[in-house]
């Protein structure tokens, strides 16, 4: 025998879709935010179905915690969960300002504490290597010029590959010495650009115009002179540091890892990497504090008298 999904009612669907065009259109959160969205809330949708019920407002804190439960036998992760639960607290917070909801049952729930890993970096001799050993070829092949540029970027400021991708060519002030980017809700910063990244973008410019279709603005462009895609922008950092023969898959968050990281570790200003991060809570920059902490105990393992020697 065949099992059916249980039907979807149409009100609490109605009012799913109303709060994922706020999302998209007053909040202008980005399409793979908005998709995580829309994945947590049709999950619990799916419930609602389950359940017989037909609006949002009959759920309670009760019967959520127990869908949680459920979801996690299931194998979900605790990241995952706490990504649900999340995506649960905003929804409910705009049903109760549209006043279609009066309580929000997810509001004092927490999910299952997920194991932190620590980020991988690349430290400063790896980065060298990367940016260094193909200049030269990034000065004779204009799409390696652009490539090259992008990992100057990534590195020198720290970006999110999303805001890279972003970016356009009047995106830059005082002389390209600062660069604007919006970042997660549409917070936008300032953030300093370096020389080594300032020179790589002049050199981009003086070729891009060979790739510009009509009046595209986006600073990086394809061989077809449309924006870069982040999925491109990612294959093409994959493959420029293939090509200079690292080791490990390098992938744009590495970068912005390794930025935070390098900073962190010259200057110990949790607060100024926390700003250029684009960080909201300061919680979520703390883990390159264990990145550094972890520096420097190899440093005391290799150097100090008494430290355990590695054998």
């Amino acid at each position: 025998m065949t099992i059916r999904p249980h039907p979807v009612p149409d009100i609490p669907q109605q009012e799913l879709e109303r709060f994922l065009n706020h999302l998209r259109y007053e909040k202008q959160l980005s399409p793979h935010t908005l998709s995580a969205y829309q994945r947590d809330l049709n999950k619990t949708l799916q419930k609602l179905s389950e359940n017989g019920m037909e609006s949002w407002s009959q759920v309670k804190e009760k019967q959520l915690r127990q869908w949680l439960s459920f979801w996690h036998q299931e194998g979900l992760s605790s990241r995952s969960l706490q990504r649900l639960l999340s995506s649960l607290r905003s929804f409910y917070r705009y049903l109760l300002a549209q006043n279609l909801a009066t309580i929000n049952p997810a509001q004092t729930l927490t999910a299952p504490k997920a194991k932190r890993t620590l980020p991988v970096t690349m430290d400063v001799d790896q980065i060298s290597q990367l940016l260094n050993d193909k200049r030269q070829q990034a000065d004779d092949d204009p799409l390696k010029c652009r490539d090259h540029c992008m990992l100057e970027l990534f590195y020198s400021s720290g970006l999110r590959l999303s805001e890279l991708a972003s970016l356009n060519i009047t995106s830059f002030e005082d002389n390209l010495k600062q660069v604007k980017v919006l970042g997660k809700g549409s917070k936008e910063r300032l953030i300093p650009v370096g020389s080594k990244a300032r020179e790589s973008i002049k050199q981009w410019l003086l070729v891009r115009t060979a790739f510009i279709k009509q009046d595209e603005i986006a600073l990086f462009l394809s061989k077809n002179g449309n924006r870069l895609s982040n999925r491109q922008i990612q294959n093409r950092i994959k493959q420029f540091a293939k090509e200079a023969g690292m080791s490990m898959s390098v992938h744009p968050h590495m970068l912005r890892h390794s930025f935070a990281s390098h900073i962190l570790e010259s200057s110990s200003d949790l607060r100024a990497v926390q700003e250029l991060l684009g960080h909201s809570d300061i919680s979520t920059t703390q883990i390159y504090t264990h990145l550094d902490f972890q520096h420097l105990a190899d440093v005391y393992d290799k150097t100090h008298p008494r430290a355990e020697k590695k054998k």
